[in-house]
């Protein structure tokens, strides 16, 4: 159980937040439970809820909205590649069918050892350096299928 598992780091999100607000927690506890599980599956959404005292609906509405909180099990890495109008204009697009023919998935998906996930997302806010991608929440900018490669390996051999 994460109240359990991560109870030290719990109590130091919610001390954060004064007690009739720690629904305000809900982000960096929804963090911290997809960090144990690996994702935010239905029972870290019903602890995360029952931690801040709302309903489990709620905290599922804010898990569906944002792109880094994952529904499903992913890879060890998570590859998001900002698809948004600016960065397809500067090569996003044939980057990401790069990557796809590289990883043998397709985006949405999870490649056969569990390693890697590659996804499409909107905005990542560094229009200015797309090709740009998010491997498990750092930054990796002005991408080149080289550059790609080598990222690949580094991940491959960690």
């Amino acid at each position: 159980m994460l109240k359990e598992k991560r109870a030290a780091d719990i109590e130091k999100v919610l001390a954060k937040y004064p007690p009739e607000r720690k629904r305000s927690a809900v982000m960096p506890l929804l963090y911290i439970a997809q960090e144990e599980y690996g994702y935010c599956s239905d029972e870290a959404i019903r602890e995360v809820a029952e931690i801040i005292g709302c309903d489990p609906t709620e905290v599922k509405s804010i898990v569906g909205f944002y792109t880094m909180f994952y529904e499903q099990p992913v890879g060890r890495y998570v590859i998001d590649v900002c698809d948004d109008l600016p960065c397809a204009l500067r090569g996003a697009g044939q980057f990401v069918t790069y990557c796809e023919k590289k990883l043998g998935i397709r985006a949405g998906q999870t490649t056969p050892d569990g390693k890697f996930t590659l996804n499409t997302v909107m905005c990542i806010a560094a229009c200015d350096r797309a090709p740009v991608a998010q491997v498990n929440r750092e930054y990796r900018y002005d991408l080149t299928e080289e550059s790609f490669d080598r990222m690949l390996d580094e991940l491959s051999r960690s």
